[in-house]
């Protein structure tokens, strides 16, 4: 008995300081990925990447403790007009070829106000790794009636420097705005 009694206690200790990790992954039809950069500065054009992954791992119910890890092929880059297409594709950009994918892995999330939060990581775009912080919103959870699973809503915004990451050098900022405005909105399926 003496021996049931220490086994079962070890397992208590031990299921007590583990945790479950909830994987959250994205669903492409109800997900996408946008960006905004002023063009001659008097115009926006918007543009979004078609093919990205999301992955949001959290043990939370309000994922405050999130880990959110993207990855997006550059060669998905959709303006709507294929000559621009075809040239942020090339090496003047996102030298898809060279680059075919960029990356985002998140170091921290921050409470910044009830479901909002500060979500900061390192972003890996044309070969160049630099931290950025953006806004993400939590928008809830529910139960998708057309396939029951748990499903959970985010928009991220915020704005990055294409200076930062070596994208268009040759163009400067009164032609193409160095600021890109970013925003994504997705469901995400547990």
């Amino acid at each position: 008995m003496k021996r049931v009694s220490l086994i079962l206690f070890a397992f208590l200790s031990l299921t007590a300081f583990t945790t479950l990790n909830t994987v959250w992954t994205n669903d492409d039809a109800h997900s996408q990925l946008g960006f905004t950069v002023k063009h001659l500065g008097i115009a926006d054009i918007s543009g979004h990447f078609d093919d990205f992954d999301v992955k949001i791992t959290s043990t939370k119910p309000d994922f405050s403790d999130a880990v959110v890890e993207m990855t997006a092929k550059t060669a998905s880059i959709d303006t709507r007009v294929d000559d621009r297409d075809t040239h942020l594709k090339s090496p003047d950009f996102f030298n898809v070829e060279k680059y075919p994918t960029m990356n985002f892995k998140s170091t921290s999330v921050k409470k910044a106000g009830k479901d909002s939060y500060k979500l900061t990581g390192n972003l890996t775009l044309n070969g160049v790794t630099k931290p950025v912080t953006m806004d993400m919103k939590y928008n809830g959870t529910v139960e998708n009636a057309m396939n029951k699973k748990q499903t959970a809503g985010f928009q991220v915004t915020g704005t990055i420097k294409r200076s930062d990451f070596n994208l268009g050098s040759g163009f400067p900022a009164p032609m193409i705005g160095d600021e890109v405005r970013i925003k994504a909105d997705g469901e995400f399926i547990q």
